[in-house]
């Protein structure tokens, strides 16, 4: 028999531990707002704004609410990082052109210190040969101190000169450092960066061994942007693409033959690129979390896929192919 203060105790246990795991949740998330790494002002206090918001959502312990913060925490999270990369490489190339300035400083002084120290000496050598004339005998008594004055004086401003070069080459030294490792830091996946077009239809004029084309026509960019914002079909474009990275082959070269118009040349048997096709076609279909002011939106895609093998055929048929099935026609 099951004794109902047993039940009761189980019961208050069971509680206790949620409202712990649920302090734990929270305070992880007001953790993360706290300590979120300060970029510009407002990408970091629209950060912390939302998560906090994030936060006092939480911590009533809806189950709906709680399963979709999920989400939300991650795109968050996601966002930031984005933001904190490109930040950080926009820091490199400011940094880049310091070195390359600092550079171009260090070679004009080496340029202009040798030019310059050599007509100092030889109008010295001149003042010397005058002085240790008979013309200038009366002179010398004024002209070799002034001319060793000067000499000591060059030599001085020589080792000054030295000196610069040797902190500047340092600082050089410094800067490529921290080019080298904001280079790492900032090493994000670079979702946009596809061939066009024009490019695509270059290298299918030029190939010369097999190959298949799989053809994607993608539906939702545009209602994500109508229905959202620029930025939300923007995010959703480059979600898409990481995802169609991450399924094909590192080899394959992908372009962004239209909007929502996308192809992969791989050279892989055509067996395989159907696989990889359906693949696609399955897993790349459906909604999408995406960021809209802290608060997470799920945009769809809906994807058509074929695919094209370029055996037997000519590459003006091929683009026709392309083009007809790209074009929905």
């Amino acid at each position: 028999m099951v004794s109902i203060r047993d039940s009761m105790t189980v019961l208050e246990q069971c509680h206790r531990e949620r409202d712990v795991a649920m302090d734990c949740y929270v305070g992880a998330i007001r953790g993360m707002a706290h300590y979120t790494i300060e970029l510009e002002p407002g990408n970091t206090e629209a950060q912390r704004k939302y998560l906090n918001a994030l936060a006092d959502e939480a911590s009533a312990g809806r189950v709906d609410v709680l399963d979709e913060s999920r989400a939300t925490l991650r795109s968050l999270l996601r966002d930031y990082r984005d933001k904190a990369a490109q930040y950080v490489n926009g820091l490199r190339q400011e940094l880049e052109g310091l070195s390359h300035a600092l550079e171009q400083i260090l070679s004009s002084l080496s340029q202009t210190d040798g030019e310059h120290e050599a007509r100092v000496h030889a109008a010295l050598g001149r003042i010397r040969a005058i002085a240790t004339s008979p013309q200038g005998a009366a002179l010398s008594a004024v002209l070799v101190p002034a001319v060793n004055d000067v000499a000591s004086s060059l030599e001085e401003i020589r080792k000054q000169h030295q000196l610069t070069v040797s902190q500047l080459q340092v600082e050089m030294g410094v800067l490529h450092k921290r080019i080298d490792a904001l280079e790492a830091a900032a090493s994000m996946d670079q979702l946009t960066e596809l061939y066009n077009r024009r490019e695509m239809e270059e290298r299918i004029r030029l190939a010369s061994g097999a190959y298949c084309l799989l053809l994607a026509r993608v539906n939702g960019f545009r209602l994500a942007e109508v229905h959202f914002r620029p930025e939300v079909a923007a995010e959703l474009t480059a979600a898409f693409t990481k995802r169609l990275r991450n399924i094909l082959p590192p080899s394959a070269v992908i372009a962004r033959w239209g909007n929502e118009e996308f192809i992969a040349m791989l050279t892989i048997p055509s067996s395989e690129v159907k696989t990889i096709a359906k693949t696609i076609a399955e897993q790349l279909s459906g909604a999408y979390a995406c960021l809209l002011a802290g608060k997470t939106v799920r945009p769809n895609l809906q994807l058509n896929v074929a695919v094209v093998d370029s055996e037997g055929a000519t590459s003006d048929r091929i683009l026709r192919r392309v083009k007809a099935f790209l074009s929905g026609t």
